[in-house]
């Protein structure tokens, strides 16, 4: 059986041929490793193989485990990934360095509000319903590019990117791609999006970040 480490290496090579074959460097594709639902026994062999940036989908679960492995390893970045509800505004900002899920008017208000109020300013993607899914997170496609500008101009937040998930059941290709035009129309520079499955056809599309689970923790419980 594979070791996480082992896999990490996989992962990482993966990367490094898919932004081969796409004409880009792996330089510029920064791998997330979503530790969700993973304890601090699995995280560490990870870390200790040389991962820094780490993505979980809940506040509460990583409040449990990160706040003492940022103080061991304090190069650490955080993402989170999952759904943010505006009462996990605080928290949310504490311990996350990136935020990568802001996707309607009264997360931008609160999290505005919890970054003046800190003193800290947590990088933040706003996330898009490529899919129209109505069971799933994120802004209407149609409605991306002025919300971004709200953001910037109504709330002060610095958007510097856009996440999606496509629907499991689609080719993923054309979501990449409309993320992409969207991040182009928005001016932002950052794209996360691709998973285990198909981080390596996010990369061809431009994916500056990819989220991987899965493929490098294995299967979760």
């Amino acid at each position: 059986m594979n070791t996480a480490a082992e896999n990490l290496r996989m992962v990482k090579d993966r990367i490094f041929q898919a932004a081969r074959e796409a004409g880009r460097s792996e330089q510029d594709i920064v791998l997330v490793a979503v530790s969700k639902t993973f304890g601090r026994e699995d995280i560490l062999p990870v870390i200790e193989a040389g991962q820094r940036v780490f993505g979980e989908n809940r506040v509460q679960e990583a409040q449990a485990k990160w706040p003492a492995l940022k103080r061991d390893f304090p190069d650490i970045e955080l993402h989170l990934i999952g759904p943010l509800q505006s009462n996990k505004a605080k928290d949310a900002v504490a311990l996350f360095d990136v935020i990568e899920t802001v996707d309607r008017e009264k997360i931008a208000t609160a999290l505005a509000a919890e970054m003046a109020k800190q003193g800290r300013r947590p990088r933040l993607y706003v996330q898009v319903n490529t899919g129209l899914e109505p069971q799933k997170a994120g802004i209407d496609p149609r409605k991306a590019v002025a919300f971004v500008a709200r953001c910037r101009e109504t709330h002060g937040l610095s958007i510097e990117g856009l996440m999606c998930i496509p629907p499991v059941d689609e080719n993923p290709g054309p979501h990449f791609a409309l993320l992409e035009k969207l991040a182009r129309e928005a001016d932002v520079d950052k794209l996360s999006m691709g998973m285990s499955a198909d981080f390596e056809t996010a990369i061809a599309f431009g994916a500056t970040s990819v989220r991987v689970g899965s493929a490098i923790f294995g299967s979760r419980g």
